[in-house]
Formats: structure tokens, sequence, C-alpha cells
């Protein structure tokens, strides 16, 4: 046996085969972004997809982009629907289809991502790619709301504020303008104070109330 500092292993046990040069290069293509891409790995899909965006490991490729993220989101990867929908709504790699881009921003939407539902809301808040629909931009506002995404809070509290999609409450708005401004968002920090000057007493001490209660999803 072998000496290795204070110990001692059976030289049996410290051997390895070694290794060819082209059993090397075999397991490092194995494993390599592309082929795990190429076996189906939705991951691998999705940070190949993203590396044919930045250019970073590959030549800049947005159809290739397209092409992986494509694969991945079919596999429900919810940051590839994401993406996929950001592309389609700024025609990245492919022409601009604003109801792909809402098919898409759904998906990711449905599973929870913060992004995908303050982007949604904002689609039916404004009518495109979709009939205008405030409750809808309400509901979709108030989810990424709920987990804390700032800019929702503040389009959130606009809706309240001038009762589009829901009953206008001033108190309800001044919550989420709060929320929102505590990030250091300006706009909100804006709304608010511009709010405060219709509001009476009582009406903002309820309003910082249920602010300070408020507590992410």
């Amino acid at each position: 046996s072998r000496l290795y500092g204070c110990h001692y292993y059976p030289t049996q046990l410290m051997t390895r085969p070694r290794r060819t040069a082209k059993s090397f290069l075999t397991s490092f293509l194995q494993q390599s972004p592309v082929a795990k891409a190429e076996q189906g790995d939705k991951e691998a899909q999705y940070n190949l997809g993203l590396m044919y965006i930045s250019g970073k490991g590959v030549p800049q490729d947005y159809k290739q982009a397209v092409f992986w993220l494509t694969k991945a989101a079919n596999q429900e990867l919810a940051s590839a629907q994401f993406e996929l929908g950001w592309m389609y709504l700024k025609g990245i790699g492919l022409c601009k289809d604003f109801k792909r881009a809402v098919s898409w921003f759904a998906k990711a939407a449905d599973q929870g991502v913060d992004k995908a539902q303050h982007n949604l809301a904002l689609i039916y808040e404004i009518g495109q790619g979709v009939a205008r629909d405030y409750k809808q931009a309400v509901f979709w506002y108030a989810k990424a709301a709920n987990q804390g995404y700032a800019d929702a809070q503040h389009n959130l509290g606009l809706m309240y504020y001038n009762g589009e999609g829901i009953t206008q409450d001033y108190v309800e708005a001044y919550k989420w303008f709060n929320i929102s401004a505590s990030t250091g968002n300006e706009d909100a920090i804006k709304a608010r104070d511009e709010l405060e000057t219709k509001m009476t007493p009582a009406q903002i001490a309820e309003g910082q109330e249920k602010a300070a209660a408020w507590k992410p999803e």
C-alpha cells in the first residue's frame, strides 16, 4: 500500500484506467449543452436558447434561440415559455405575433411566473393581441403583485385608482402604491404622493396599515 498523508490506502483503490484523448472528447461532447439539448433535456434546451440569444459560447442566432426555446417550452418549462412569449412580442428571430405572445405568457403565468403575469395583465389592459379586458388585467396584476413584483403592484394601484376592472378604491390604490414605493419604484412614489392629496387622514392611515400588514404569497 501507499502512504497518503497520515493514512494508508490499498494501491488497487488509488489507481484508475488511463483515459485516452478520444474517450475524454467523447465524454465531454456527451455532457455538452448541445448534446443534452438534443437528448431532450429541457433545462439544457432552455440554456442553449439563452446562449444563442446572448451569443455566449455560440454564435448569436435568434432563429436557433427560438428553435431551442420552443423545444423547452413545449415540455412545460415556464422560464422558456416566458422567453418565447417575449420573443414573439418583440419580433426577435421571428415575425411579431401578439396572439402567440399572449399564449406563451399565459402558459408561464399559469405556472406562477410573475413577469409573465405582469406582461399578460399589461397586454389585457392595452388590448394588444387580445380584446381589452380590464378585469383580466386586474386579475393578473394581482397575481404578480402578491408575489412582490413592484411594477405590477404599481399598476394594480392604478387600476384601483381609476376604477378600471374593479370598483374604485383609494385606500386599496394607496396600499399598492405604498407597497411598490417601498421597493424604490419612482412611479409608485409619485402616484402615492399625488393620491394623498385626495384622501382623508383616516383613509391614508388605513392604507398605510394595510400596506404594513401585507406579505408576499
